[in-house]
């Protein structure tokens, strides 16, 4: 088949398609990082009195239930992708799983906020993170349908830097305007549709190439989703850097709440939880913006993945190594800048080693797994590591050694610089 090279995208398509971005980062990393953790902590009797003498109960909990939902987007990525390749309807072929992840998300998380029981909330993160898995999955194939490999650094940078946005926005409105867990998933779920329907109405959608237009049977569609490490190597090293990255990353955030509120103990957890988050957005946004920038103009990504890497691995040292409020504002900072410069660039990177232009959503999101599954995982990792070790230095040490670990893995990658 010929691939043709798409034209550049306009200022518009990325500005719709960064605030698409925002909505989706902030309806979900703002309930992982703060109102599911407090909802665990108000089940299991908290409130305003610790209870130090069991508080590795809400941890574990925590990790659980976020050990469930990443396997519905190992499931979910994959599996999206490769039928959006395929879907043929007259508003595209990416815009009705970005629609109906959206709407998905947004009903799991208003149901999220009605739950009080362990299953209840297992069972509606599950299906929040499901939708959050369809959406992003086609909304990021559109980058690999639409945008030129030398704009896909500053296009992919704009994956990244929502992220910090959306998380910092969306702490700001679950703690300062002290909304209950209800009220709080309902602004995020309207926010969240608000965000991504100008990105849907405004955006062509691609047509469908000929060659996917055959039935599509269940085999036939398990057998694409394995792709050989053998056969593909440069998919298989980028795969294993995200992987490591990211697990790395969340490591040194995804209990971020629960070492403020048990390991330093301070007494405000949800204004430090939002004060850290703004100097790592600060920084995230600054990193991923310049490394997209540059790493389009000098025509290399593998340089800025590696950085990324040691980057998030000496922030994770500094808050093993001293354990303090301050220290911990510094390696936000140094966390941000690592996770946004390998967040730029390994998007780009990842878009230039797909094995099969045919189908691109499907072999996205096999790649957007080692996103969102080590974010998910993180947590069950982490409370394991946490009960081991009965503190918290263990897993920022950890989280130091997955960083470095990930940007010496996508150095072995031969295709692209």
């Amino acid at each position: 088949m010929t691939v043709l090279t798409p034209n550049r995208v306009s200022n518009r398509w990325i500005s719709l398609f960064a605030l698409a971005w925002v909505g989706i980062w902030m309806a979900q990393l703002a309930p992982f990082q703060l109102s599911l953790p407090e909802q665990i902590n108000e089940w299991l009797g908290f409130g305003d009195q610790l209870r130090q003498d069991n508080w590795q109960e809400s941890v574990t909990t925590f990790g659980t239930i976020s050990g469930m939902s990443a396997l519905c987007a190992l499931i979910t990525f994959p599996l999206a992708g490769a039928l959006s390749d395929r879907t043929r309807s007259r508003f595209g072929r990416r815009r009705p799983w970005i629609l109906g992840g959206v709407l998905l998300f947004a009903v799991g998380l208003i149901l999220l906020g009605l739950q009080d029981t362990y299953w209840g909330l297992a069972i509606c993160w599950c299906l929040a993170l499901t939708g959050f898995s369809a959406a992003s999955a086609a909304l990021t194939a559109m980058i690999s349908d639409q945008v030129p490999v030398d704009q896909r650094g500053v296009v992919s940078s704009w994956v990244s830097a929502p992220q910090a946005i959306g998380t910092i926005v969306g702490i700001a409105i679950l703690s300062v305007l002290a909304l209950g867990f209800l009220a709080g998933y309902a602004v995020l779920a309207v926010l969240l549709i608000v965000l991504v329907a100008p990105f849907l109405w405004f955006v062509e959608d691609a047509a469908v190439p000929q060659h996917d237009r055959a039935r599509v049977t269940a085999r036939h569609l398990l057998s694409e989703l394995w792709i050989s490490p053998r056969e593909q190597p440069d998919f298989g090293w980028t795969l294993l850097g995200r992987i490591l990255v990211n697990i790395g990353n969340a490591l040194g955030t995804s209990l971020l709440f629960f070492y403020l509120q048990f390991g330093l103990e301070v007494s405000d957890p949800e204004m430090s939880l939002l004060l850290l988050t703004a100097v790592y957005m600060v920084f995230v946004i600054g990193a991923s913006v310049m490394s997209g920038v540059l790493s389009d103009r000098i025509g290399r990504r593998k340089p800025f993945v590696l950085v990324a890497g040691v980057l998030q691995g000496v922030a994770a040292v500094v808050i093993a190594v001293i354990p303090s409020l301050p220290s911990t504002m510094v390696a936000a900072a140094l966390l941000g800048a690592g996770f946004g410069c390998f967040l730029a660039v390994d998007q780009a990177l990842a878009t230039q080693v797909l094995p099969d232009a045919d189908h691109y959503g499907k072999d996205l999101g096999i790649m957007n797994i080692a996103m969102a599954v080590p974010q998910a995982l993180g947590p069950l990792l982490g409370a394991w590591i946490v009960h081991a070790t009965s503190g918290f230095a263990g897993l920022f040490v950890a989280s130091a050694i997955f960083g470095v670990l990930g940007g010496i893995s996508v150095l072995q990658v031969r295709s692209v610089r």
